[in-house]
């Protein structure tokens, strides 16, 4: 009875030992369900919620690519714009000639080509970025979690389009047209600049929060080395303890053997 009861407190020990060892080599205490079943449900749940945060920070990030990309599109179109309004001011010297001015609206045309081709073509990641179409990105864990920007139509294009300076009055116009244009581009940017702003913010937040989810899985997960070197000491001294017990319970057997 004392043998059986020796060889079952070593195979405890050795378990234990076992144990010990793979959670100081993993580092981590709940490697299986056999660990802690409770614990790896939670472990598990708060991996999901954390993957979730870092997707929905991913996503961030491609919402202040996309509205940068946008942004820069328009900085182009701006500049053309200034250009054209700089044209037109200048067509409107009565000293010019009507060659001067066909001279300026040849400069005036390759341009309002550069902004049409802009509008038309400019995408990010395959999707046009000025169809009018509200965009949005998914910044969080849950459903409807969501931030949005409808960027311009184009239709800027068409205005431009139809300025024409070979006359003084057609200069005129232009100028008044140039800044209209002006004007809704700036405030398309400015709308993207605060949409970047407020996804920055939201980075920031989600991070935070990922961190905490972290923090609380690392309290359950992970091995506290102190805790389990100390606790292997002692289990190696049991183990030792119970080979030392079974070799005398042994010893005691084959001396009531030799008797009988």
């Amino acid at each position: 009875m004392k043998i059986d009861n020796s060889n079952s407190y070593l195979n405890q020990t050795q378990q234990t030992g076992n144990k010990l060892a793979e959670q100081l080599a993993s580092g981590k205490k709940v490697n299986s369900a056999a660990d802690d079943a409770a614990a790896l449900q939670i472990i598990d749940r708060l991996t999901s919620q954390q993957d979730g945060y870092s997707q929905a920070i991913n996503n961030a990030y491609d919402g202040i690519s996309y509205s940068q990309v946008t942004e820069s599109n328009l900085s182009g179109v701006n500049d053309a714009v200034s250009r054209i309004r700089e044209l037109s001011i200048q067509a409107g010297n009565g000293a010019l000639t009507d060659s001067d001015r066909a001279a300026l609206q040849e400069e005036v045309s390759q341009l309002q080509t550069q902004i049409s081709e802009t509008f038309e073509n400019a995408t990010f990641g395959g999707k046009p970025l000025f169809d009018g179409e509200q965009v949005s990105f998914q910044v969080g864990p849950d459903a409807n979690t969501t931030q949005s920007v409808t960027p311009s139509d184009g239709s800027i294009a068409s205005v431009i389009a139809g300025i024409d300076i070979s006359t003084q009055a057609g200069a005129q116009a232009a100028i008044d047209i140039s800044d209209q244009a002006a004007e809704e581009i700036n405030t398309q940017r400015a709308e993207l600049g605060a949409f970047q702003n407020t996804l920055t913010s939201t980075i920031k937040g989600l991070g935070n929060q990922r961190e905490n989810i972290a923090a609380s899985q690392s309290r359950i997960e992970d091995t506290d080395y102190a805790k389990a070197v100390s606790d292997q000491v002692a289990n190696d001294i049991l183990s030792q303890a119970s080979v030392a017990l079974r070799g005398q319970a042994n010893r005691s057997a084959e001396s009531i053997l030799g008797l009988l």
